[in-house]
């Protein structure tokens, strides 16, 4: 039985032991504001809360996944303080910082357009899956500006060396060549991409939820050390991770060759 909480600007829905965001301002093509991100967070609360959701999968209403930044909202920045704009452009941190260090996996369901924010979303999520149809680019610096806030996701994800070259152009990309930047993780046709998004949200359904929000914290880890730094966490994290009632049911399950009691349906 699902559950659905609707925002003035996202659908909340908590179905396939996922909850499924999705962006509902197809009009504006789901362009993003300062209401959008302050609701994304009240949606990623929910969804840490609820004990049947074992992933988060983001998504977009109708023809694009996210447009980027919504013109009203960046009509009324100009008129900030300091102080305003400061505040602004922190919150808008603190959502991208906060799918990126989610406990729990995060899908993005990509189709049509990701500018600007809405690439930068993309990159943010642990796993993505886009239609052919989805396409992508960094546009800021075509309105003298920078893609500061989500610069970190995109390094991460792309690389420096694709990050010079896409950020600087501003140049549109397709689903394939997002694929092979390992922006994007598995491209389908349109009529396969929610059955793909499903697939997914299965198997990670299927996977110990501390294990995965563990890993999640280990990958942030070692990635700013290098391996001889990193010996003493590992070694640790493991040894903590081994003695943990979710392992020792897991290495039961495995076993008795049976599911483990937190594999989801």
């Amino acid at each position: 039985m699902s559950r659905v909480l609707n925002f003035s600007h996202w659908i909340y829905e908590e179905r396939h032991n996922a909850a499924y965001l999705t962006l509902n301002r197809p009009q504006i093509h789901n362009a993003m504001d300062d209401t959008t991100v302050i609701e994304a967070m009240a949606a990623l609360n929910e969804a840490e809360e609820s004990d049947r959701v074992r992933a988060v999968v983001f998504c977009g209403a109708g023809d694009s996944f996210c447009a980027g930044a919504d013109i009203n909202w960046m009509k009324r920045v100009r008129n900030f303080t300091k102080l305003e704009n400061i505040r602004d452009a922190e919150a808008l941190c603190e959502l991208f910082y906060r799918i990126y260090t989610f406990r729990k996996p995060v899908v993005a369901r990509v189709q049509g357009a990701a500018r600007g924010g809405g690439a930068g979303l993309v990159a943010a999520c642990d796993v993505v899956v886009a239609s052919t149809n989805a396409t992508f680019a960094f546009t800021e610096v075509k309105l003298g500006l920078v893609p500061a806030v989500i610069s970190p996701y995109l390094v991460r994800r792309l690389g420096e060396g694709p990050c010079r070259y896409y950020i600087l152009t501003g140049k549109k990309f397709d689903a394939v060549e997002a694929h092979r930047l390992r922006l994007v993780d598995t491209v389908v046709e349109p009529d396969d991409l929610n059955d793909a998004v499903e697939d997914h949200v299965r198997e990670l359904s299927q996977n110990g939820p501390e294990a995965m929000a563990v890993a999640k914290d280990l990958i942030r880890a070692v990635g700013r050390t290098t391996p001889e730094e990193a010996k003493v966490t590992t070694s640790r994290m493991l040894a903590r991770v081994r003695s943990e009632e979710e392992a020792l049911e897991g290495f039961s399950a495995f076993l008795e060759k049976r599911k483990p009691k937190w594999a989801g349906k």
